[in-house]
């Protein structure tokens, strides 16, 4: 029976697994392909990327209690798509190791997330994590979508659950 951590720390897998694997398509790109601008809620592949990269500090740093609140948003975009590779793969283990030291009793805690002029909202860890992995799919989506449109091939990036399925890069993550 899977329970609500294996869950959490399976998608924490999963979530590292489909950002590698969306990152070395990416980096097939030319740095113009990278950066040119597309039809899409962020203006291109480079700024999409770097988005959802400050929001997976923003709710780590929520989650983890550091104080660092609104201020991770101030760090400079990262230009190319090696750079974002290496810094989501950095973050995407932090939030592995997180999820693997959690408790049924971490889950339920209520975690302060500064929102600015909105002020300071309180969220579980749990709803946290389900809205961190909801934000990554969505961009992720959005950015395979933009690949498309480009000479890099969109990966395959739901082969990770089954067995029978699984892609070899995810084996890694089991």
């Amino acid at each position: 029976m899977t329970t609500a951590l294996d869950h959490f720390r399976l998608m924490a897998r999963n979530n590292a697994y489909a950002n590698e694997r969306l990152l070395e398509a990416c980096c097939r790109l030319s740095q113009e392909d990278f950066e040119a601008e597309r039809t899409n809620f962020f203006p291109s592949i480079r700024e999409t990327l770097n988005h959802i990269l400050e929001v997976d500090r923003y709710y780590l740093d929520a989650l983890k209690e550091e104080g660092q609140g609104l201020s991770v948003f101030e760090t400079p975009h990262l230009a190319t798509a090696r750079e974002l590779g290496t810094a989501q793969e950095k973050t995407d283990r932090e939030l592995i190791g997180f999820c693997d030291g959690l408790s049924e009793e971490v889950l339920d805690r209520s975690i302060a997330q500064d929102r600015g002029r909105n002020g300071i909202f309180h969220e579980t860890v749990a709803n946290t994590l389900l809205h961190l992995f909801q934000h990554q799919i969505h961009h992720r989506g959005q950015v395979h979508a933009m690949l498309a449109g480009t000479g890099a091939a969109p990966p395959q990036l739901d082969e990770f659950y089954l067995e029978f399925d699984r892609h070899p890069a995810a084996r890694k993550f089991f």
